[in-house]
């Protein structure tokens, strides 16, 4: 799942919409009772379905449901499920990251846990570069997925690639080559930048020094998180996601100490801001540049008559109760084009857990 597919089900308005999420397992035995735990939940929301609605208004709904669960792939689960269901449409999301088990019927798909695992997973994309051909994946930690849309994977069928090379006298065939690897590697470029402006994420780039040059010349992405170097066209999403995560890892690692030294600085210049509500105020002004937050960090809160923040909850599960607001700050900050970067708890205790580098 990426920020495409949440946007599409938080787009969807229909009731009844059916959401049933759950934990799963990757490997056995544990993975022989999901199929129970799944069969279970969609029993539960049939039953809650059938106590509204007759059989009739609901069976388009129960027939995409249970087309869905029969083509569950319980072999090649990971660690959460997601099912999405309303007369429209009918979505399965695996998951790299665990879900709480939930049988929701509403006008809208729940999409709480969603949210709140793909703004604090370590997610980035991956491009493996190569001819024949070059491939995307969207990866959580060291858990692959390819992309098989916009254009990926993306081969070279021109002259250098699939094509031969013009002859004769007078043609250099090797700058020939490379000007044609360009171009190809500019279309590459352009069809991932349709992927990054949908879920901007720091960008790890696999393939032979050769590729990679061309790649970085005629690219406009300068967050290049991480690189691994080498032929790795015979490498399974698997492998390939073990091979290249430890630089990743590394990576991210270094980012953090980035952040924290630029946040200082920021402090300095009084370009920041500390504390939720504060924080809060200005990301929804649009004035979030980096958005630096403790990776435990959750707070319910409210929106006051005053358009305030109001941290003090009694109840958290009150109607008029934003379940996390440091969620929602996330979510805000990104939708503004602005960058998140998580830090470990105690990191920003001077700035009460989060910290906003401002624009202006």
């Amino acid at each position: 799942m990426n920020r495409h597919d949440l946007h599409e089900l938080q787009d969807a308005h229909t009731y009844p919409s059916l959401t049933i999420t759950l934990p799963t397992h990757r490997t056995r035995p544990d993975n022989r009772q999901d199929p129970i735990r799944v069969k279970n939940l969609v029993t539960e929301g049939t039953n809650r379905l059938l106590g509204e609605f007759s059989k009739r208004e609901v069976a388009p709904l129960l027939d995409r449901l249970n087309s869905l669960v029969d083509a569950i792939d319980y072999d090649n689960t990971l660690d959460g499920l997601v099912l999405a269901v309303n007369r429209d449409m009918a979505r399965e999301y695996v998951l790299p990251f665990t879900l709480n088990e939930r049988v929701v019927v509403d006008d809208t798909f729940f999409t709480r846990d969603l949210v709140r695992a793909l703004n604090r997973a370590r997610r980035y994309w991956v491009l493996s570069l190569s001819e024949q051909p070059t491939r995307l994946f969207a990866a959580t930690r060291e858990d692959l997925e390819e992309i098989t849309t916009g254009g990926f994977p993306m081969r070279h069928t021109g002259p250098g690639g699939d094509t031969v090379l013009p002859g004769g006298i007078g043609i250099n065939t090797s700058a020939y080559r490379d000007d044609r690897h360009r171009q190809f590697f500019r279309d590459v470029d352009k069809a991932f930048r349709v992927f990054m402006a949908e879920d901007p994420l720091p960008l790890a780039l696999a393939g032979v020094d050769r590729y990679l040059a061309f790649f970085r010349e005629v690219s406009a992405d300068d967050e290049i998180i991480a690189t691994l170097r080498g032929n790795v066209d015979h490498l399974s999403p698997h492998d390939l996601g073990r091979r290249i995560w430890p630089n990743v890892s590394d990576a991210f690692t270094a980012r953090r100490r980035e952040v924290l030294q630029r946040l200082d600085t920021a402090v300095g210049q009084r370009r920041a801001a500390s504390t939720l509500a504060e924080v809060w105020h200005l990301a929804g002004l649009g004035r979030g540049k980096v958005l630096v937050v403790e990776e435990g960090y959750h707070q319910p809160a409210r929106v006051n008559a005053h358009g305030q923040l109001d941290l003090n909850v009694d109840d958290p599960t009150a109607p008029d109760v934003m379940d996390d607001a440091v969620d929602e700050v996330i979510t805000m900050v990104l939708g503004k084009g602005g960058q998140v970067v998580f830090v470990d708890d105690r990191e920003l205790a001077l700035h009460d857990r989060i910290a906003l580098i401002l624009r202006y």
